[in-house]
Parts: structure tokens; C-alpha cells; sequence
């Protein structure tokens, strides 16, 4: 049963870089996180690849050597996916995955995906949808290469710019449409919160997977879903509790994590007001 299972997960492998500011205990801590995010999203790390760099290349993040290494071990192992440590820029993105022929993604995209498997309420699969669009929008030139690999050059200037910005422009309409999706919620929410009255809240803060729902099933005798992988709470849970005559709002919320994505920072707002 188990050999099934990691036959039919992902063959990834993530990549990292050591600076002056991101040591190599530090990058291998990332690394650890970042390989315990991909077994979340339903990959398997076959390697690491790492190297020490002043700052990230412009172009492709790490060295052209180092991509060259890279590239020939995905080709023989059969690698699907490559995820690097830190968000690249659109235009990295698009020059490695041209370069690897394969499917890239940094742990912004990554952090995405699992938020997106997760999502169970209306509420948190709005914040997500708000989150990918806004990660989207700038990336949405690179997503016509493959156009550009059939044609070339010539006949894409007018209508795959056409395209481009009709793109973008359905993007942009859906990112404020969601907006005022989450703005309508958040007024509910507040409502709901002063609505509780004076009664005592304790919050149950922390790292993602470090127990916070187990400990909350334990005292509050609830059954919130537990699972020994990342992000397995995203909406905040508040239950009623009662330990020796004392009664209490007990809220469980989601878990914290390094390099958290700007994009779910700023969506995940009102998760942090029960804080």
C-alpha cells in the first residue's frame, strides 16, 4: 500500500540558494519546509540542489552551471516538477522553464496549491482565488510561449498582445470582484465577533502541523480535522468551552509558516482578527 502511494506521487526535486543573508543551516531548515510542503501537495523530493550565491542570478536564479546540472538530472531521473526555495520573478520563471523543459514552480505557487486543495468553506476559497489571481496577473505574458514556440516572432505582436490584455483584464475584473466578495464576509464576520459578547477567547496560535487542532479537539471536545500535513486548518474554528465551571471561546486558526506568500498575507486578514 505504501509503495502504491509513492509511486503515484510526484517526482519533484527543490532547489535553494545560500547568500550573505540565508546561511546554510538556514537554507537546509527552508529545504526541510519546503520538502514537507511538496509531500503536502502530493509530491516526492528525489534531490536537493543548492549554491552559494551573493544574490539570485536575474535571469534564472541560480548559476547557468548549476541549471545545466539541473536540467541533465531531470532528463535521467524523469523529474515532473522543480519548485524553488523563494518566489521567482516572472520573467525567471519563464526563462528556467524554457530552459528545463519541465514544470517550474517557487513556494509561492506551491504554499497556492495546497491552499487551494484545502479550501473548504466559501470563505477560504474566495481568499484563495484572490490570492492566485493576484500571483497570476503578472505571469500572464510567459503563459504564451508555447505560442511563441510555434510561430516565432512574426504575427504575434498584434493579437497575442490582444490576447494578453484580455487576459488581463478578465484577471483584474475577477481580483475586484473577490474584493468585495471578502469585504461583504468580513462585515459578517465582525458582526459575529461582537456578537460574543464578553466571554473570554483564547486563541490557539503557532507553526502550521504543530498541533494546534489536536489540541483543540483534546480541550474543546470538538472534531476539528486533524492530519500530519501543512495547512490542514484553514478556516478559523471557534467552539464553546467549558474546563472547571469556567466557560471560554476556544478558536483554532491557521498555522504560520516562513516566506508566507505577500499575496495571503493581505487575504488571510480577517484569519488573524480572531487572533
Amino acid at each position: 500500500m505504501l509503495e502504491k502511494e509513492v509511486i503515484d506521487f510526484e517526482k519533484s526535486i527543490i532547489v535553494g540558494i545560500i547568500t550573505q543573508n540565508q546561511s546554510e543551516d538556514k537554507l537546509n531548515e527552508y529545504l526541510d519546509e519546503l520538502e514537507f510542503l511538496t509531500f503536502t501537495a502530493g509530491g516526492t523530493v528525489v534531490k536537493r540542489f543548492s549554491q552559494k550565491m551573493d544574490k539570485p542570478n536575474p535571469k534564472t536564479f541560480v548559476g547557468t552551471g548549476k541549471l545545466e546540472e539541473i536540467k541533465y538530472f531531470i532528463k535521467d531521473n524523469d523529474i515532473k516538477t522543480v519548485i524553488f526555495d523563494d518566489e521567482l520573478t516572472p520573467s525567471q520563471s519563464k526563462n528556467i522553464t524554457k530552459e528545463l523543459d519541465c514544470k517550474v514552480l517557487d513556494r509561492t505557487n506551491l504554499i497556492l496549491d495546497i491552499f487551494a486543495q484545502r479550501a473548504e468553506t466559501s470563505y477560504a476559497r474566495t481568499q484563495v482565488e484572490l490570492a492566485q489571481c493576484q500571483y497570476l496577473l503578472p505571469r500572464l505574458t510567459g503563459m504564451w510561449t508555447h505560442l511563441e514556440r510555434q510561430k516565432g516572432g512574426i504575427g504575434m505582436r498584434g493579437p497575442g498582445e490582444t490576447e494578453i490584455e484580455t487576459d488581463r483584464r478578465i484577471v483584474r475584473d475577477r481580483i475586484s470582484l473577490l474584493k468585495d466578495k471578502i469585504k461583504v464576509i468580513d462585515k459578517q464576520m465582525a458582526t459575529q465577533r461582537s456578537n460574543r459578547g464578553a466571554m473570554v477567547r483564547v486563541a490557539l496560535v503557532g507553526y502550521t502541523n504543530v498541533g494546534k487542532s489536536t489540541l483543540m479537539n483534546a480541550v474543546g471536545k470538538s472534531d476539528v480535522f486533524v492530519e500530519n500535513k501543512l495547512f490542514a486548518t484553514l478556516d478559523t474554528t471557534v467552539r464553546k468551552t467549558v474546563i472547571k465551571n469556567l466557560p471560554f471561546l476556544l478558536s483554532d486558526t491557521v498555522g504560520f509558516i516562513r516566506k508566507l506568500p505577500t499575496q495571503l498575507v493581505e487575504s488571510f486578514k480577517s484569519t488573524l482578527d480572531e487572533v
